[in-house]
């Protein structure tokens, strides 16, 4: 769907070590500030135990999860609104990415240099979120400009526009992100076309060791409580630990999480959050031949989740036969849930819920 979740934090936080694992990739993580200068990008599977609850119970040839794309993104350091850096060209490919994962380094070691000397989470989320707001106030800056000229042309639109931005302006210029800004409908419609930075949603990805990931620590307790304060998740991890689990084979993996007293990776549940962050839903399609995951939009229709599967099923679209995962899983078959009326018949206006099993009828 070209959607992506960009991983930002500053140097030697961890993002590239959380990258590898994520997609078992070989992006080079280095103990140096500007290890990554080129964004790496990586398709990541989503894990689903209904996926695999469904294609057991249809005995599938196939089994095809859903995904979602990462982008390793450079470290941004103070001054990179101004180009410091590699600011600007961080800057540049955040923009392009629809949700962040803000990684934040919750852990003490002498052996990995921190780009400022000491370890203080709260602080560095500020830097970066301070380096994107001084980004969204030129951005803003820029608009305001091209709106007065039509102001001047007593363009009532414009004059509204022009006053909204002033509001929104004063709201960066005070420290805080475009995403805390209350808008109406209107004003949302606005700050879309601006693409702003601090409008992007946010999760905190607090890298600890292993005995902040058990027991917890101050740092994570600061990021928690940062968190709630904005309405955000934190993910904790043990970025280490992780790209070692992502290495073993299926049965290590399982005894490795058990020494560990982990019941999964934490990386499962930051890929379901990223999945989550981006607005994103599931859909089932099962059978003998194929049991399939399928990705679309929190509040799309029948017709467009038909479309992720093939334009034309979208175009001649008739109806879609629906049952809920929740009903299968209880009720044990599909017949099952035929029978207790849960199988439904459903029209152009339904809209799809996550966990939805569907299939599809169309005019070719």
């Amino acid at each position: 769907m070209g959607i992506a979740c960009g991983i930002v934090g500053l140097p030697n936080v961890g993002k590239s070590t959380l990258f590898n694992a994520l997609t078992s990739n070989e992006a080079e993580a280095a103990n140096y500030p500007f290890c990554t200068i080129d964004p790496n990008v990586g398709i990541v599977n989503v894990p689903d135990g209904r996926l695999k609850k469904l294609s057991e119970k249809y005995e599938t040839d196939k089994m095809v999860p859903t995904t979602v794309e990462f982008v390793d993104i450079a470290g941004l350091v103070k001054g990179a609104s101004k180009g410091e850096g590699l600011g600007n060209q961080f800057l540049a490919n955040i923009r392009q990415c629809d949700a962040v994962a803000h990684v934040v380094r919750c852990f003490e070691d002498d052996n990995v240099v921190h780009v400022h000397g000491g370890v203080d989470p709260l602080h560095d989320i500020d830097i970066i979120d301070t380096e994107l707001i001084l980004k969204d106030v030129e951005s803003v800056d820029k608009r305001m400009e091209s709106v007065m000229k039509k102001v001047r042309a007593n363009d009532k639109e414009a004059r509204e526009e022009y006053d909204f931005l002033q509001l929104l302006r004063d709201h960066l210029d005070a420290g805080k992100t475009a995403r805390a800004y209350q808008a109406d409908e209107k004003g949302h419609a606005w700050m879309r076309t601006l693409q702003l930075l601090t409008d992007k949603p946010v999760m905190y990805v607090a890298n600890t060791d292993e005995a902040g990931v058990a027991n917890g620590n101050r740092y994570l307790d600061a990021v928690r409580a940062r968190a709630a304060s904005e309405g955000a998740i934190v993910v904790p991890i043990c970025a280490k630990i992780e790209s070692e689990i992502a290495l073993l084979e299926d049965d290590d993996r399982a005894m490795f999480l058990a020494d560990l007293g982990m019941s999964e990776p934490g990386l499962d549940r930051v890929i379901r959050e990223a999945y989550r962050l981006l607005g994103l839903i599931t859909y089932f399609t099962a059978g003998k031949k194929e049991c399939r995951a399928w990705t679309v939009r929190a509040g799309s229709t029948a017709p467009q989740a038909a479309g992720v599967i093939h334009t034309d099923f979208e175009k001649g679209f008739i109806r879609a036969e629906v049952m809920a995962y929740a009903d299968w899983e209880r009720l044990g078959s599909e017949q099952s849930v035929k029978d207790a009326g849960l199988y439904k018949i459903e029209g152009k206006e339904y809209v799809v819920r996550d966990g939805d099993v569907m299939y599809f009828r169309f005019n070719v």
